[in-house]
């Protein structure tokens, strides 16, 4: 397939930070896909929340099967968009990467104890593991990924506006990825994917949980009409058949309403390069106005019935507790770190420095690590709860 004109040209690419010579047979944006797939940040997101912490069920998503849903719906969009696919995935793919062990929760309690040392955001940790945590290659520290991959990590949700996380302000004076602008087509595409696939597999999951019902289900937007669709069709499904039917028609409506958006924007703005897209003003891959209005419903359903169910948050605050122990056992005893982070204990120079390097360490902690280190310093067990399978 032929790529439009306002897809992102691998020929026309801003480089890298550190030359290096370009591979015969992959283009610039594949290699940076498969830089990021080989990645010791990438591994981790396995062990990683999605919503139910990781030892909960084994058929609960997690941060990996996320990851990988998401770029199958990207690379979905942008092909019928034009756009350069191994771009999209690439995005999609290391989108997470800096996840902090047990999902939100995890980032919520890293944050406020970093308040005093510039915070925590685990968009700017992905940039920050992608320049520098990833430490494999002779000649540079991190991926040494092209521009346009790092612009679009750091801004498919959109122009970073205020002052930058320190996380990320670092990595943009080293490589300006003009944080103002708008990214990419393929950076939009892979933020609306990230919207698709959590929409779509959280209900799943939640079903799955038994947190809710499909007749609950039945009776929100979009929802409604895919389950009826699938009763038509098939009167007599059992209720598993019934509800992957129903779900996959209600991720097709979301996938089809951003392509037939965007295209509908693209059209209009009529860009002759990519460049064009980032000048636009305002994103060009988009749900329409009405899908919008029934999704934020959805949302609104899963976050009181899954994300503020009460054995969710009761395993919040577990979590929550972990995080809280380790972060001050680390700064008060950095002995207690791995042998191979001494060089960097030795050159902090100050508390700030100290506390960031911890934030490193524990950010980059699988669920079932955090938890085993945990234990191992504290003595004390969060139980593991498999209510939800």
């Amino acid at each position: 397939m032929t790529a439009a004109a306002y897809a992102a040209q691998p020929a026309a690419s801003r480089g890298r930070r550190f030359a290096e010579e370009e591979s015969a047979f992959r283009t610039p944006f594949q290699r940076d896909r498969d830089r990021i797939i080989h990645s010791s940040a990438f591994r981790r997101l396995k062990h990683k929340t999605q919503v139910f912490v990781e030892h909960e069920g084994d058929y609960f998503r997690t941060r990996l099967t996320h990851s990988i849903e998401v770029a199958q719906v990207a690379r979905t969009i942008s092909g019928a968009l034009g756009l350069n696919l191994e771009l999209t995935e690439a995005v999609a793919l290391a989108h997470d990467l800096g996840h902090t062990p047990f999902g939100h929760t995890g980032e919520d309690a890293l944050a406020e104890l970093m308040a005093p040392f510039g915070g925590f955001d685990h968009n700017a940790q992905a940039i920050r593991i992608v320049c520098e945590l990833e430490r494999h290659y002779a000649e540079w520290d991190g991926l040494n990924l092209t521009w346009e991959t790092l612009e679009g990590i750091a801004k498919h949700n959109g122009p970073v506006t205020g002052p930058a996380p320190w996380a990320l302000a670092a990595c943009n004076d080293q490589i300006d990825l003009e944080l103002h602008s708008h990214a990419s087509a393929e950076a939009q595409v892979a933020a609306l994917a990230d919207d698709i696939a959590y929409n779509n597999h959280d209900l799943q999951d939640g079903l799955r949980a038994g947190l809710f019902s499909c007749a609950e289900l039945m009776e929100l937007p979009l929802l409604g009409a895919c389950f009826a669709e699938v009763d038509h069709a098939y009167p007599a499904l059992d209720d598993n058949r019934r509800r992957h039917e129903a779900l996959r028609r209600f991720f097709g409506v979301l996938v089809a309403d951003v392509i037939d958006v965007s295209r509908a924007n693209l059209r209009a703005l009529a860009p002759r390069s990519a460049q064009d897209i980032r000048d636009a003003g305002r994103m060009m891959v988009q749900f329409s106005p009405e899908l919008w209005a029934d999704l934020k419903q959805v949302r609104a359903f899963l976050f009181q019935r899954m994300y503020r169910a009460p054995s969710v948050v009761e395993m919040r605050r577990q979590v929550t507790g972990v995080i809280r122990a380790l972060f001050p056992i680390y700064m008060t005893q950095p002995q207690m770190l791995p042998r191979e982070w001494a060089g960097d204990v030795a050159a902090a120079q100050n508390e700030t420095a100290m506390a960031r390097l911890v934030s490193d360490y524990i950010s980059g902690m699988t669920d079932r690590f955090a938890l085993q280190e945990f234990t191992r310093l504290t003595g004390e067990t969060v139980l593991p709860s498999r209510a939800h399978v």
